[in-house]
């Protein structure tokens, strides 16, 4: 059985990686003007936070966050 999303074109859900998010953590930083130190620290951790939690954790610090 097909899923809802790929029957309706354009509505197919977004590709996901963990390279994926490093890349916008990167632009996010770069255009706050990080230095190229701290944005390799930061990209350095999520290898570890990736590995240690899972996406329904990440969800819940965003949503219980004050960001």
């Amino acid at each position: 059985m097909e899923n809802a999303f790929g029957m309706f074109p354009g509505f197919e859900p977004d590709e996901w990686s963990n390279d994926a998010c490093r890349g916008y953590v990167i632009m996010a930083m770069e255009d706050c003007g990080f230095s190229k130190k701290d944005i390799r620290r930061v990209v350095g951790q999520l290898y570890e936070v990736f590995d240690l939690n899972s996406v329904q954790d990440a969800k819940e610090k965003f949503y219980s966050s004050s960001y």
